[in-house]
């Protein structure tokens, strides 16, 4: 595997040349440039991790994409915060709760859907998933449901000290997971390795490839940042036209949020897809659940540590509709991947209530 200079290193860097442009000269045609750039960066980005991947095994490389898109994503969540005052309180929890959704429901349900379309049925580790959903659901209601019902404080929102001890037992349970998914039980995240059909068997090559070299997975890292750091900026370039477009429609300000999640996990959409394309749905689940206890687990923590040191105010409890959309997502979720095996009819399960969270967030 050599590496040489093509669109996916020239990409990450025309894209930072872009932002850095538009962030100076304003314009429509700059803003339609970033809306390109971001895409391509997307791409990059998705070719970058599978390098680094297919280098250090899974979960690694999964891992590796996760927890990078959402340090990055924690930096644009709390960058808008402090610029946006105590308007953006809720924008922390709208984040986390559409980033739960098109992890759970989007990624999880179009990997489902793609691979039971080509596979007809699917294999993975029962025990690495249910391990992730278990976490999951604790982490979600705990951080996104209890704040409705405590009484220290009136309103979806937490005292200091209840804001502290979330913050730490989002992180313990979130190192927790990690632990276990690359020490104490990798083998729960490990994918099956079964035959591939012959019309995706050139594509598959590069699984079965040697892997890179060191040198070649650093660079591939270094270009994997520079390709996430230019998808979250120009995804933040690009906030004020989504939000104006929002509120031109009349629709509510929470979709603001739904779009930067949907911007930010882009890359570990089409990796995840492509993944499952191929057969490898643990990978796919892996990308998927991955990224949504990345997002609580270390979101979390970070607008605590901003809340409680900036004192800047935050909201974490959801209304009731998406309480409600929440706990049919998890309920949905265990019995879905409780079995090991799945087929179209799971997929097309989850991307029915993934539509419906879209429908309701413009319609509520």
């Amino acid at each position: 595997m050599k590496f040489k200079l093509d669109w996916t290193l020239v990409t990450p860097i025309l894209a930072l040349v872009v932002l850095g442009a538009a962030s100076v000269i304003h314009g429509s045609v700059l803003i339609a440039l970033a809306a390109i750039a971001l895409a391509l960066a997307v791409f990059a980005a998705v070719h970058h991790a599978e390098v680094v991947a297919h280098r250090v095994g899974e979960p690694f490389g999964t891992l590796v994409l996760a927890v990078a898109v959402t340090v990055i994503e924690v930096a644009l969540i709390v960058s808008v915060m402090l610029s946006g005052g105590p308007e953006k309180a809720g924008l922390p929890r709208d984040t986390v709760f559409a980033a739960i959704m098109i992890c759970g429901c989007g990624i999880v349900g179009l990997s489902l859907l793609v691979g039971g379309l080509r596979h007809h049925v699917q294999d993975f580790q029962l025990q690495g998933a249910s391990a992730a959903l278990a976490i999951l659901c604790a982490l979600s209601v705990l951080t996104l449901v209890l704040p409705n019902f405590t009484s220290t404080v009136v309103g979806p929102a937490l005292s200091t000290s209840q804001l502290i001890f979330v913050g730490v037992i989002s992180l313990v349970l979130y190192v927790t997971f990690v632990f276990v998914q690359t020490i104490r039980h990798r083998d729960y995240f490990l994918p099956f390795t079964p035959p591939v059909a012959a019309d995706a068997r050139a594509e598959d090559d590069a699984f079965h490839a040697p892997p890179p070299t060191s040198r070649e997975a650093w660079i591939a890292l270094v270009f994997l940042m520079l390709s996430l750091v230019s998808v979250v900026g120009l995804a933040k370039l690009l906030s004020p036209a989504v939000e104006a477009g929002i509120a031109a429609a009349g629709a509510p300000e929470a979709l603001v949020g739904v779009v930067i999640a949907a911007l930010v996990l882009l890359p570990e959409a089409l990796a995840a897809l492509r993944a499952a394309r191929l057969n490898r749905l643990q990978t796919s689940l892996n990308l998927a659940l991955g990224s949504a206890l990345a997002s609580i687990g270390l979101t979390i923590p970070a607008v605590a540590v901003v809340s409680i040191v900036m004192d800047q105010p935050i909201a974490l409890g959801l209304a009731n509709k998406e309480i409600v959309m929440l706990a049919l997502t998890l309920l949905v979720s265990v019995i879905t991947l409780g079995t090991g095996r799945s087929t179209v009819l799971q997929g097309v399960v989850h991307l029915v209530i993934f539509a419906a969270f879209l429908f309701l967030s413009v319609v509520p």
